[in-house]
């Protein structure tokens, strides 16, 4: 059986590898496709691409947006064209955002008494790569403030700890237009992330359908079998699409493994198909 994995990140975002060494390493644990889905940006699709032509594995141009909202929002894009225009302008947008919010971060984090500047940080960044907390957990690192990105994150950056912060500025409605101008279908990504559970995400679900929404990510690493049963009858209840990753950043991410999660994920290869079917018509 042919297995897949929708939700994974490099290096031009917040993963430890690059995105062609990410393609060969999907490749090396037998799957048969992967999408690509850095977050804020797809300076790392073309390479992608490429790498999945020389590798023979299929590659989905993808980005994981987040949305300005109460709780945590992210959308994923799949299939889309990452030269496309409104895209690119919205990336341009993004990237100051994240800018912003990485001062603000920095700042907290002087605050308690660590070194940290988002500028020397950003000076550090390849082309097109979008700053975020795991740079800043790398920064912390090599001034010897924590040993791992982890603690980084447990200590200070995670979210409701003393020097987190995040301020997106688009809605979820603004990001799914986008990702439909450029041509991809649009999902909600770890839906429980948002905070809602029962009839009210039932009803955030349904909303972000009438916008435009494709699907939803039902098959997600963190999620237990019971939640995931949840969501895949969510999904047919509202007729939308399913999807599923295991949002793999590499040594970022350690105990998540590309294509299983902790182990007892599974996402077939039919899963993306009906995706395919679906991008067309959009």
């Amino acid at each position: 059986m042919n297995h897949i994995d929708l939700h994974t990140h490099s290096n031009r975002s917040d993963g430890s590898l690059s995105p062609a060494r990410l393609v060969e390493y999907a490749k090396q644990r037998g799957l048969s496709a992967m999408a690509l889905t850095d977050h804020d940006t797809v300076s790392g699709v073309a390479e992608a691409l490429e790498q999945g032509k020389i590798t023979d594995i299929e590659i989905v141009p993808g980005i994981e947006f987040s949305a300005r909202s109460g709780k945590e929002t992210h959308i994923l894009g799949f299939f889309i064209d990452h030269e496309n225009g409104t895209l690119l302008k919205k990336l341009d947008e993004l990237r100051e955002t994240r800018i912003t919010n990485a001062k603000e971060i920095c700042k907290r984090l002087r605050g308690l008494g660590f070194e940290i500047y988002a500028e020397k940080i950003i000076l550090k960044l390849k082309e097109g790569e979008s700053i975020g907390r795991v740079h800043i957990a790398n920064e912390m690192i090599d001034k010897g403030y924590v040993s791992s990105v982890s603690e980084a994150f447990e200590k200070y950056i995670g979210s409701g700890k003393p020097a987190y912060y995040t301020r997106p500025k688009s809605t979820d409605v603004e990001l799914i237009s986008v990702i439909r101008k450029a041509g991809g279908a649009a999902f909600l990504a770890h839906p429980y992330s948002t905070g809602k559970r029962g009839e009210e995400l039932v009803e955030y679900i349904s909303y972000l359908k009438e916008n435009g929404l494709s699907g939803i990510e039902c098959l997600y690493s963190e999620y237990t079998p019971e939640e995931r049963a949840g969501l895949l009858k969510i999904a047919e209840r509202l007729d939308l699409l399913v999807s599923g990753g295991t949002d793999f950043h590499g040594e970022n991410k350690p105990e998540l493994e590309i294509g299983i999660g902790h182990g007892d994920l599974e996402i077939e290869y039919g899963i993306l198909e009906k995706i395919k079917n679906k991008t067309s018509r959009i």
